[in-house]
């Protein structure tokens, strides 16, 4: 297939697209068409103008799939109620389940309850409790309202999607993306394995998680524990939060068109790019570590089977699949973030491109692959990791190749996903079918040429 015929666009196979030019979107998303740009800008000045009407807000998110009957559902709704005879504007996003329930507790207190809904494949109704809400059709554009700036983020148990929002969260506090609010995980069984994970392999093995960032959580069982960290956090506007804050530099207005020039730019830079595999990780790992090594033999192996390596343009793991092609001649492409604390762009890229907001970034470092290697990692590798079995899950994008590389780190995460079906009912067992572990690379090679 082609994607970077600059004088012709060849006729459109719709599965090709859809495996292609869809990733984060929320649908197909294919960047040939200028005006899906204004569709997205247009979810993002609805967004922001609707945020900006709201005070003292908690954003609670967890499983769409627990019913009323459900210990869980009835510690949000608890908490709900709290917040709303408090004066705490509930925010979800909108569905049934922990969303429900948290809507339900805060209108039933006479509080302001809002949910942010998504358009999905099948039917996703707004709950009957919400006040107000919006709807947005692209998966990234609502994530970035939903995980925008907030008092309190409260985290329930729930599937990929509420990993997915949870890693982009304290990703986005890790790098200083947002301001560091209370972060409140309800249920230690549940939240328990996926902390001791972080500890154990992000931390302590590969070094990609400060286990300082992990203690600030709070977990706790009860409603009435987590009101205790919320109920006295001052109410922020949401772009009065950070002056060093790069979501809200200059404005929201500001910043519509900062983030529409990027996505034209980015979407322009796509066109150069085909048959690309996008390989993450941490960029911790130095040269002559194991993971490196594999990483750059991934390079090489797809640069001798004319596929492109892309990353994220940054040391350890991408500079290492970088490295890799570029040294076997192949194409090396890095998207990279403008301002990343103490991050540089590699010397092994062929192709580059850089990106002020992190969530357009993330839209257009994985839009162009037609296979995804996730090598050990942190915050980050995780929450784009979620983010792909999320829109996988919902019917957003058709399966794609999804490979963990290394399965004595990720092994931890695999039998907790396993316990998501069968102990909390979070997600389908099909779901775990998702992913695939490998550990050489030839292995990785062999999965993606499938």
């Amino acid at each position: 297939m082609s994607k970077n015929s600059e004088d012709l666009t060849p006729p459109i196979d719709i599965n090709a697209e859809k495996a292609n030019t869809g990733i984060l979107a929320g649908e197909l998303v294919n960047y040939r068409d200028s005006w899906r740009i204004f569709r997205i800008i247009t979810e993002f000045v609805e967004g922001f103008q609707f945020l900006s009407g709201l005070k003292k807000e908690v954003t609670i998110l967890g499983s769409a799939r627990l019913p009323a009957n459900n210990k869980y559902y009835k510690i949000a709704q608890e908490l709900g109620n709290l917040l709303g005879k408090n004066g705490f504007t509930t925010i979800t996003g909108g569905g049934p389940g922990i969303m429900e329930a948290a809507n339900r507790g805060a209108f039933e207190a006479g509080g302001e309850s809002v949910g942010l809904n998504i358009q999905l494949p099948f039917e996703q109704r707004t709950n009957p409790y919400v006040k107000k809400s919006i709807a947005f059709y692209y998966f990234f554009s609502r994530k970035v309202m939903l995980t925008g700036p907030a008092n309190a983020f409260v985290f329930f148990p729930g599937g990929f999607g509420t990993l997915d929002e949870f890693f982009e969260v304290v990703d986005n506090m890790e790098n200083g993306y947002m301001q560091k609010v209370p972060v409140v995980l309800v249920g230690k069984e549940f939240w328990g394995p996926i902390i001791s994970f972080l500890k154990a392999k992000s931390a302590r093995e590969v070094h990609s998680v400060d286990e300082a960032e992990v203690d600030r959580w709070h977990i706790v069982e009860t409603a009435k524990e987590a009101f205790e960290f919320i109920k006295n956090t001052n109410d922020v506007p949401i772009c009065d939060i950070d002056p060093n804050n790069l979501f809200c530099q200059g404005g929201p207005d500001w910043s519509v068109f900062r983030i529409m020039a990027e996505l034209v730019e980015g979407f322009e830079f796509l066109t150069k790019i085909s048959n690309g595999v996008t390989v993450l990780g941490t960029k911790s790992l130095l040269p002559g570590t194991a993971y490196y090594n594999a990483a750059y033999d991934v390079g090489k192996l797809l640069a001798e089977n004319q596929f492109m390596t892309v990353t994220g343009g940054g040391p350890g793991i991408m500079e290492a699949a970088n490295r890799g092609a570029f040294e076997k001649g192949g194409v090396s492409v890095g998207i990279n973030m403008r301002l990343e604390k103490g991050e540089r762009v590699n010397n092994y890229i062929t192709k580059a491109i850089g990106f002020f907001f992190p969530f357009v970034r993330k839209l257009i470092i994985t839009t162009p692959s037609e296979a995804f290697v996730y090598f050990p990692g942190g915050f980050g590798t995780l929450h784009q990791l979620f983010e792909m079995l999320t829109l996988q899950e919902t019917g957003k994008i058709p399966p794609m190749t999804t490979l963990l590389y290394g399965k004595q780190f990720w092994q931890p995460l695999i039998d907790f996903v396993h316990t998501m079906h069968y102990d909390f009912k979070t997600i389908s067992i099909l779901d775990e079918q998702f992913f695939k572990v490998v550990d050489s690379p030839s292995d990785v090679l062999e999965y993606i040429k499938k």
